[in-house]
C-alpha cells in the first residue's frame, strides 16, 4: 500500500468512524477518538478484505469495499463500546 493510499484510508477511516457509530445499534459510550481509531481500522480491513476478494479496483467509485468498510466500522464500534463500557465498569 503506497502512502497516498494510507493517507486515503485515514480520511476514509474518519468517515467511516462516524458512519459505523450511526450504523452500530443502540447507545455507544465511547469517545470520538476511539471511534475515528476504529473508522481508520475498518478501513484498512476493509480494503483488505475488498483487494483478498478480488472486488477492490473497479471503475468509478467501489461501493462494495465502502459497504464492507462501513459493516466491519458498525460491527467494531459496537464490540468497542461493548468492552469499553465494561472496562469502566470495572474501575
Amino acid at each position: 500500500m503506497a502512502v497516498s493510499g494510507i493517507i486515503s484510508a485515514i480520511l476514509v477511516g474518519l468517515v467511516l468512524g462516524v458512519l459505523g457509530r450511526l450504523v452500530a445499534p443502540g447507545k455507544q459510550n465511547i469517545p470520538i477518538w476511539l471511534t475515528i481509531v476504529v473508522g481508520i481500522v475498518a478501513a484498512f480491513i476493509g480494503t483488505a478484505i475488498a483487494r483478498g476478494l478480488g472486488y477492490a479496483d473497479t471503475d468509478g467509485w467501489d461501493w462494495l469495499e465502502f459497504i464492507t468498510q462501513v459493516v466491519l466500522a458498525g460491527v467494531g464500534v459496537s464490540l468497542v463500546a461493548g468492552m469499553y463500557s465494561k472496562r469502566r465498569i470495572r474501575r
